[in-house]
């Protein structure tokens, strides 16, 4: 078992909050239209930061985090890592309005993982982003008075559940791989979850074209991989 000093809670405090901190940035520039959007948006690039900041700490920190903690349940050594190159990739397409998020992953060693194990330490991210899509949506349903607590609970839940069903695709490394490569029947009753209720927000024509992007993401993601990450 490699020891756990070798992975300094420091660095990866520091690697995690700059990984949020340049995707909150780049899903802001995104949902501005890139840098030639700033300015004509509904809600401005400083005014919108914050809901982003909030969705993406939320849905990434923590998915990550939770990986890190079942994989230490299962008695390995896990620490989220960035990724430069990935960090960069994710700051210049959100400067373009899209995004492809690579800011980095949360790393596990270990000596061996049962089938079972790997794919509890794969379902912990997608599930978690479950339980925050369920958790603002109750808040989103409050008698509110903000409309920018509304939006900041609703663009909130809208990431959780995208992040949760891309996580989900069967295409190395991502997580739903290690799933369907345990259980195929847990991995389709996961699927079909997270899909009906990305039935009740988008229509299906975007549904099927977001769909398609993902895909092409995942399998930029798997031959992102196979590179010397620095």
């Amino acid at each position: 078992m490699f020891a756990r000093e070798n992975i300094p809670t420091k660095r990866e405090l520091e690697d995690l909050l700059l990984a949020d901190l340049v995707l909150a940035v780049a899903f802001d520039f995104a949902f501005q239209g890139g840098i030639e959007g700033v300015g004509t948006a509904h809600l401005g690039i400083m005014v919108f930061f914050p809901i982003a900041l909030v969705a993406v700490t939320f849905s990434f920190v923590l998915h990550e985090y939770m990986h890190k903690v079942v994989a230490q349940h299962y008695g390995a050594v896990a620490a989220f890592r960035k990724s430069n190159t990935g960090l960069l990739i994710t700051l210049i397409t959100g400067l373009f309005g899209f995004i492809i998020g690579l800011p980095g992953a949360t790393v596990i060693y270990t000596n061996y993982f049962t089938k079972e194990e790997d794919a509890y330490v794969s379902l912990a991210g997608p599930l978690t982003n479950f339980a925050v899509f369920a958790v603002f949506f109750a808040l989103s349903l409050l008698p509110l008075h903000s409309k920018y607590l509304l939006d900041m609970f609703t663009f909130t839940m809208l990431v959780s559940i995208i992040l949760a069903f891309f996580n989900m695709l069967p295409i190395y490394p991502l997580d739903g791989s290690k799933v369907y490569r345990w259980n195929k029947i847990v991995y389709f009753a996961v699927m079909v979850v997270i899909f009906l209720v990305l039935m009740t927000i988008f229509p299906i024509e975007s549904l099927i074209m977001g769909l398609l992007f993902m895909l092409v993401f995942a399998f930029i993601i798997s031959m992102f991989t196979r590179m010397v990450i620095v």
